[in-house]
């Protein structure tokens, strides 16, 4: 296996070659940039057969070790799954270039001009259970925003990192990237320095459970950007379609059960339980999922259908599998009040007819994405439009929800004058500002 061109250095000697090989990309043009995204691409197609030997390797130690399914579905890259992250890489190829945008261009005075240029953010510091998918996502919305990367992927997934990189390093060779821009970090031991090297890394993105984000946040001085669980809900409101709530049910739960979009609450208002829960129960029963309900809703369904009693850790539990706790409610207010108690502000989505209850649950409903008559599992940044994603921010302050690009810049502020002083405008013969957008 060809070694990475900084590889057997220091971690941090790695982290300068990657933070030299930033600067460099921050300023290629968009053209530029492009051509080695679509080189990256071309280079994954070709290793295809290579790639899926690396994770079929993977997945049989992962399974000897006793992985978790949630864990597994997700460490799992078929065919299927790899063609969907060369799409992607693609996909980013043709938007739009972050970097180098103008907000502002105003006139402060004749002649004194300001600019709030847009910018890469600089080292990217990912951190990332299983994906080997994700890895393919984040290189190249890192090439796309101008910034370097240094990803440290979990043990489950090592085979297929490696490989990953070794063939996008290989691909980067022949364009104005530098390979050195995409780094790979394979031990335990790495993390926790990884996240001391504020000198060379700009932001660092935790994608895991909500305890190893948090673990993340509290070890380094470096800023942060959480994504944690993903405890989604769908309610039923009594204005309802019950076609289009069962429909939406199902994809919510069984569509990829180990994303982190999809529902593990189901809130059904008690007018419309008794007609809607014994037809969503027997599409649910036709993909073996299993019904952990409260008092009402094994009421209801108990008769025809097995239901675990729900306790009060339900609520609040990411199962990434085919298990969904159900609870009746007796209004909206009372949905929202469980969402925003028991909810992760990750995806939450209403069902109804009626607009202006989907309104208040929209403005309500404290996520960074809500949903009206559509299942949580649109929740994704490929689906989007933004091309992929670097992961879903469930934090209040920008960027939220799915990472692109443009989570992925920051911004400067350039000024030019001829002399100007700031003398000459304050005073008792202070000269105005025009402050004039152009």
């Amino acid at each position: 296996m060809t070694a990475s061109p900084v590889a057997s250095l220091p971690l941090s000697a790695i982290a300068k070659a990657c933070r030299q090989a930033a600067r460099q990309l921050a300023v290629l043009p968009t053209e530029a940039k492009n051509q080695a995204i679509e080189a990256i691409a071309i280079a994954l197609e070709a290793a295809t057969p290579e790639i899926l030997a690396a994770n079929a390797a993977d997945c049989v130690a992962a399974q000897t070790d006793g992985i978790p399914k949630p864990l597994y579905n997700r460490l799992k890259l078929d065919e299927t799954k790899l063609k969907a992250a060369i799409d992607g890489v693609r996909d980013v190829g043709k938007l739009s270039d972050p970097v180098g945008a103008v907000p502002i261009h105003r006139e402060l005075d004749e002649g004194l001009i300001l600019k709030q240029v847009t910018c890469p953010v600089g080292v990217l510091g990912i951190i990332f259970e299983a994906r080997p998918d994700a890895l393919i996502q984040i290189t190249t919305l890192a090439i796309k925003s101008g910034n370097g990367v240094i990803l440290k992927g979990g043990k489950e997934a090592i085979r297929s990192c490696e490989t990953l990189v070794r063939v996008i390093h290989q691909a980067l060779s022949a364009t104005a990237v530098a390979p050195a821009a995409i780094q790979l970090l394979t031990t335990r031991e790495e993390t926790i320095a990884l996240l001391q090297l504020d000198e060379y890394i700009d932001l660092i993105i935790p994608r895991g459970s909500n305890s190893f984000v948090r673990f993340v946040q509290e070890n380094t001085r470096i800023p942060v950007l959480g994504h944690a669980d993903g405890i989604c809900h769908v309610y039923i409101d009594q204005a309802a379609d019950l076609q289009k709530a069962v429909d939406i049910t199902v994809d919510a739960k069984t569509q990829y059960p180990a994303a982190c979009c999809a529902m593990e609450t189901l809130l059904v208002d008690s007018a419309i339980a008794p007609t809607f829960l014994p037809l969503a129960a027997a599409a649910l029963h036709k993909r073996n999922v299993e019904l952990r309900g409260d008092e009402a809703t094994q009421n209801i369904l108990n008769t025809s259908y097995s239901v675990v009693p729900a306790t009060e850790e339900d609520w609040s539990t990411e199962y990434s599998d085919l298990i969904l706790s159900i609870k009746v409610v007796d209004s909206l207010d009372a949905a929202i009040d469980h969402i925003n108690t028991y909810g992760s502000q990750h995806t939450d989505a209403i069902v109804t007819e009626d607009q202006a209850v989907a309104d208040t649950f929209l403005a309500q409903v404290d996520s960074a994405s809500v949903f009206h008559n559509c299942s949580t599992r649109f929740a994704d940044g490929f689906r989007y439009g933004l091309g992929a994603e670097v992961g879903i921010s469930t934090q209040k302050m920008p960027p939220r929800g799915p990472v692109g690009l443009e989570g992925l810049v920051t911004y400067k502020y350039q000024v030019a004058g001829n002399g100007h002083i700031v003398a000459n405008y304050v005073g008792e013969k202070a000269k105005p500002f025009t402050h004039r957008d152009l």
